[in-house]
């Protein structure tokens, strides 16, 4: 490791201000992605702003028509979280298979989210159940947020402090993960609401994305047979060492079917 200076922030505002004017800084959420890299050499940040010890970003709501979830909430707290259980399971089972223990006691949502791997997991709940990512200075609906791989909407400053999600009639999450990093070469959030069906896909492209043709297959019969019937195309999605594009093309409607299985019981 190298020399930086560390702050601890005592809420978003102070912040976002010991941020300002240093293009070097980065806010330090629960670090598993951030930390690894500045081991390796590849980011080398001159200040980190610890953000993990302010409670209005710890904390959860559940109410009749939505869960808000603070930015620096681990996943394992998501995971077990009783009503986040019973009112979206679809993402407490997400949460429950992000990475190990170790990395689920101390990953958080807000992090996760603003680093926007294309293999992480979150991306696809947030984007399938159609939240809205909450800032120190504004609301970013998922559909705007999600720009590129490891990009976002997020200005070099800005801080996300909460996710709003809406409730789902159902939701189910399926993933194909690597088995050593437990990233997906291929995850599908499947959400059921009551204005129709929405998809999205993780793993397999550049970013998390959505898929009509799944959406709107499962609009119209939201069965596993009707997912699996549908084909989708290679083009545009990955190939690596894990998986080639038509294997993971292969993967999405074959998970689609699971999660459709699971969030109808």
């Amino acid at each position: 490791m190298y020399t930086f200076d560390y702050q601890r922030a005592a809420d978003p505002k102070a912040a976002v201000a010991a941020l300002a004017g240093d293009s070097d800084a980065k806010f330090l959420a629960g670090g598993q992605s951030l930390l690894p890299t500045m081991r390796l050499r590849l980011a080398q940040p001159s200040k980190l702003i610890d953000v993990t010890r302010i409670a209005a970003l710890k904390e959860i709501r559940v109410d009749a028509n939505s869960v808000t979830i603070g930015a620096a909430v681990c996943h394992a707290d998501v995971a077990d979280h009783a009503d986040i259980r019973r009112v979206l399971p679809g993402l407490a089972s997400l949460a429950s298979h992000i990475g190990d223990r170790q990395v689920r006691a101390l990953g958080t949502i807000g992090g996760s989210l603003a680093n926007n791997d294309p293999a992480a997991c979150y991306p696809a709940a947030v984007l399938a159940l159609g939240a809205t990512i909450v800032t120190d200075r504004r609301r970013i609906a998922a559909d705007d947020f999600f720009v590129g791989m490891y990009e976002t909407a997020l200005a070099p400053d800005e801080l996300i402090t909460a996710v709003e999600f809406p409730l789902a009639e159902r939701s189910a999450y399926e993933k194909f993960r690597n088995p050593a990093s437990h990233f997906a070469l291929v995850g599908v959030f499947v959400a059921k609401r009551a204005d129709g069906v929405r998809v999205a896909v993780t793993g397999a492209g550049a970013s998390v994305f959505r898929s009509p043709d799944l959406e709107s297959a499962l609009t119209a019969n939201f069965t596993p047979a009707a997912a699996q019937a549908v084909t989708v195309s290679a083009d545009d999605l990955n190939t690596d060492m894990h998986a080639s594009a038509e294997y993971r093309a292969h993967l999405i409607p074959l998970l689609t079917a699971r999660a459709v299985t699971t969030a109808n019981g």
